[in-house]
């Protein structure tokens, strides 16, 4: 790395010099207005949604982005000497390298905040958008925690915030003040609902600081949900260096991703917003449709994917996928067990959606660790594979597939206390206790974790139906081990005559 520094820096000055394999801004930068704040400029906004905003620049250059921390120096003093330049990779068989513009701006709130307010203020400014992670909302359940220490300095001193339900607030109450048009405020978190728990807050906070701003906003200010994914990996100092041997030039925090993406949004904007559809993106009033077949196809298939695959000591998603039994079982899962059981959106296309999540889980340049994906079982399992299972018994559907999914989380479980291995998971030390217990009968393992109320909860943990699928799902697995795993692929695979 000593001889990389030598290097020049990512700047406006050094486009012109990059490999024409490396793609660059389709634009001028100095052509571009700001139209949108940003809040949260962490790797996945460089390389999600502002991706969606950098495709739409050429053609439509005022909705080029203010990137705000709220705390955090780091991005801001890494890229504005490139004046806002990165590189994205996209990580698949054939990676490519890509230079990013749409970020025009670049402001830390904690010594910034005039600059902050000034362009939420700014009447080119008609989104705001937001990637704060779930505690960044300053939420307890649904309500807004008055007792969080951010909001309450807020709330005594509301015109000095140090939270972004603060700073949208403070933003909007200046627009008021001086008769703008309001923004509309765009949710950008993987959070159920994020657009009507943002809009609660937000509101709750407003009528403690201003009731009369409180039902202007009520009145005139739109929260529009919306679903995003897409794999992020990372940046670290592998990904620098590759970017600066293919540049011959430095970037200070490149960005990577897997090449797929997906950002659905909800079409209720009050203030015009950029035409995200001609980007890739998806405009829809289904968002929970959205989120559920992600959570129930991706995520579901994923968490299949980490207990079946661990048992059989696979390491990655993409080896999982090399697994031809585990391969195709999981692909019959989703066609055949998950697509027909579950309430989708009107227009998602469910066997291409199914190819690309197949083609996402292939790909090579993805490291996704099964490990990491087993985490929290005991939470995920309830909405990514126990509600399908509810749903399809109450369509009169197959469920045993599904429940050698579950049953191989018991499995795993088993193994892992059994070997000593501790669980990443709230209910770990429960959960061990559980597992050391097993004896390898079906009827007096399955009957233990069923008593995990937090985890198989009424009516279905009593359903007859379901109890005899994993019973029988759990003893097809007999010990766990791969060898058994694979006799009961092999198994489940073989066509019902």
């Amino acid at each position: 790395m000593a001889e990389l520094c030598d290097l020049p820096r990512l700047s406006e000055q050094t486009l012109a010099d990059l490999p024409a394999t490396v793609a660059t801004p389709a634009y001028r930068l100095e052509d571009m207005r700001i139209g949108i704040v940003h809040i949260g400029v962490g790797a996945f906004h460089r390389a999600h949604q502002a991706v969606y905003i950098d495709d739409l620049l050429a053609a439509h250059p005022e909705w080029a982005i203010c990137g705000v921390s709220l705390h955090s120096t780091e991005v801001r003093d890494a890229l504005r000497p490139q004046q806002g330049l990165y590189t994205l990779q996209l990580l698949g068989e054939q990676s490519g390298l890509r230079v990013i513009g749409a970020m025009r701006e670049l402001l830390c709130a904690r010594d910034e905040s005039a600059a902050v307010l000034a362009r939420l203020a700014d009447p080119d400014v008609r989104l705001v958008t937001l990637t704060i992670t779930e505690k960044g909302y300053c939420l307890a359940g649904q309500d807004l925690d008055t007792a969080h220490p951010d909001i309450v300095h807020d709330l005594a001193h509301p015109e000095s915030p140090r939270s972004a339900i603060g700073y949208v607030t403070l933003g909007l109450r200046r627009r008021l003040q001086l008769g703008l048009a309001p923004y509309s405020v765009l949710s950008c978190d993987n959070l159920a609902d994020n657009g009507g728990r943002l809009r609660g807050a937000v509101l709750q906070y407003a009528r403690r600081i201003d009731p009369a701003l409180a039902n202007w906003i009520e009145a005139h200010v739109t929260f529009p949900c919306s679903m995003v994914d897409s794999i992020t990996p990372a940046t670290d100092d592998a990904l620098r260096e590759h970017v600066a041997n293919e540049l011959r030039c430095r970037d200070a925090w490149p960005v990577q991703r897997e090449t797929y993406a997906q950002w659905v949004i909800e079409d209720r904007f009050c203030n015009q917003r950029p035409p995200f559809q001609l980007a890739g993106a998806t405009l829809s009033d289904d968002i929970a449709g959205y989120d559920r077949a992600k959570l129930r196809l991706l995520n579901g298939a994923h968490s299949t994917l980490a207990y079946l695959g661990s048992l059989l000591n696979v390491e990655t998603v993409a080896d999982a996928m090399q697994e031809s039994l585990l391969a195709g079982f999981v692909e019959r899962l989703m066609r055949d067990a998950i697509a027909p059981a579950i309430p989708l959106p009107d227009h998602l296309d469910a066997p291409t959606y199914i190819d690309a999540i197949l083609a996402r889980f292939r790909n090579p340049a993805i490291r996704h660790r099964l490990a990491q994906i087993a985490w929290d079982g005991s939470q995920k399992l309830p909405v990514r594979l126990l509600s399908t299972i509810a749903e399809a018994l109450a369509a009169d559907k197959p469920i045993g597939d599904l429940c050698l999914a579950v049953a191989a989380w018991m499995q795993f479980v088993r193994r892992q206390a059994r070997n000593g291995v501790a669980l990443v998971d709230p209910l770990a030390d429960l959960l061990a206790t559980v597992g050391l217990a097993c004896t390898g009968d079906a009827v007096g393992d399955v009957n233990a974790f069923l008593q995990l109320d937090t985890v198989f909860a009424a009516p279905l943990s009593r359903d007859a139906r379901f109890i005899r699928a994993l019973q029988a799902a759990y003893a097809a697995l007999a010990d766990g081990t791969p060898a058994s795993v694979s006799r009961t692929l092999i198994a489940a695979m073989r066509p019902v005559t």
